[in-house]
């Protein structure tokens, strides 16, 4: 399956807890002032990449705990990012994904791909990042208005359930 990113980031600590791939996908329409992704916007820049050699790196390096789909916004290719969390849960890996969407809204959603990638994510950050709630202070989100979702927890319970952001 086809996907198209705007860059791969092995061992990164910032994008999540633990080391992780970052898969940086490209193509977002939420135009966020302030973005600090603002080169992955560009649904027709980066480049084209088949998910069997995202899993291929996630393979080799035994290091990694986990996957963050990251972008750009992985919802706007939510099929090919599924298979992705497929894969890394298949290794063993967590899969932490952001997006500029709010869960609610992707929850309605009738796409597919869309609930397929809800259902392999571990970790979910949602909301757009607002300039005005910036704050370097916070672990693994922009922005205050930012929630870091256990997706397991809230898919048990059927309430969202926070993760505390000093993880």
């Amino acid at each position: 399956m086809k996907l198209r990113i705007s860059s791969l980031v092995n061992d990164s600590i910032v994008d999540g807890r633990g080391i992780r791939l970052a898969v940086f996908t490209q193509g977002c329409s939420h135009n966020c002032p302030g973005c600090h992704n603002p080169q992955t916007h560009d649904f027709a820049g980066g480049k084209e990449m088949d998910t069997d050699q995202i899993k291929k790196a996630m393979a080799q390096n035994p290091l990694l705990d986990g996957v963050t789909l990251t972008g750009g916004d992985p919802f706007f290719q939510a099929a090919p990012c599924a298979q992705i969390a497929k894969d890394a849960h298949a290794l063993g890996l967590n899969v932490w994904t952001y997006t500029g969407f709010l869960l609610e809204e992707l929850q309605e959603s009738q796409d597919e791909g869309v609930q397929a990638l809800l259902q392999e994510t571990d970790v979910l950050i949602d909301g757009p990042f607002l300039l005005e709630e910036r704050s370097l202070e916070l672990r693994f989100k922009g922005s205050r208005n930012q929630r870091l979702i256990d997706m397991n927890q809230t898919r048990q319970t059927g309430q969202i359930t926070l993760l505390e952001e000093n993880l």
